[in-house]
């Protein structure tokens, strides 16, 4: 029963996650801000890329629960392959990607809208479209984290994960600006090269703490399932 329940949870997180993504890019052109059909595309906005991420992470988990219910022949091959791809994906980039995006958007919106959110968007995006890229995105990486244990690498594997994919990320925005002229966020417009160092260094040790908040949660959750066994 337990099983099928948490199925039922992965499908409907997925349905969502794949709704959610395909609003996004499915918005007609006309209707983006001109930054959006430059150079890099939406592939500019972390919250995009969050997006794929979470609809990949619930994809999988789909995957594996119904291995595990209609072809139990295949459930141990289906683990031994899918399993630790899916908990690298949560643990190292879903988990603290998406509760930084959320966290991040609210904070500067709460403070200054324009400096991540110019007003002039609300004519262009509904609000709940909105919503969906940047709030139900928390909801759904805590049910996650509830629901269904997840083994954590060991902290420097876990740390150089992330460390890996923020560097890779914010090279991927100094590359857009330097080839293009164009900024993905508007804070960034406003900020001197100091004021710059000093956001993505506290960008990125806030990013760190979310991992290591993500590990502390899953193992107050669920105990030492969170490690590998070596």
């Amino acid at each position: 029963m337990a099983a099928r329940l948490m199925s039922l949870v992965h499908l409907c997180c997925f349905l969502w996650a794949s709704f959610s993504l395909s609003q996004n890019v499915g918005m007609p052109h006309s209707l983006r801000r001109e930054s959006e059909n430059t150079y890099g595309g939406r592939w500019k906005y972390l919250t995009f890329i969050n997006q794929i991420l979470q609809t990949l992470l619930f994809g999988i988990c789909v995957i594996i629960d119904f291995a595990h219910m209609f072809i139990p022949a295949t459930k141990k091959s289906v683990s031994s392959r899918l399993l630790p791809p899916r908990d690298f994906i949560f643990s190292v980039l879903v988990f603290p990607v998406g509760l930084f995006v959320a966290v991040t958007f609210w904070t500067l919106y709460a403070y200054d809208r324009e400096l991540v959110y110019p007003k002039e968007l609300d004519e262009i995006n509904p609000p709940w479209l909105n919503h969906t890229m940047h709030t139900t995105i928390l909801p759904l990486l805590l049910i996650e984290l509830i629901t269904c244990p997840h083994k954590y690498l060991s902290k420097l594997k876990g740390m150089i994960g992330l460390s890996i994919f923020g560097t890779s990320y914010l090279t991927w925005v100094l590359w857009v600006n330097y080839a293009s002229g164009i900024w993905a966020y508007p804070i960034l417009e406003v900020l001197g090269v100091p004021g710059k160092a000093v956001l993505f260094s506290i960008s990125y040790l806030v990013m760190i703490g979310f991992y290591l908040l993500g590990e502390h949660l899953t193992k107050f959750l669920w105990g030492d399932f969170r490690k590998y066994k070596k």
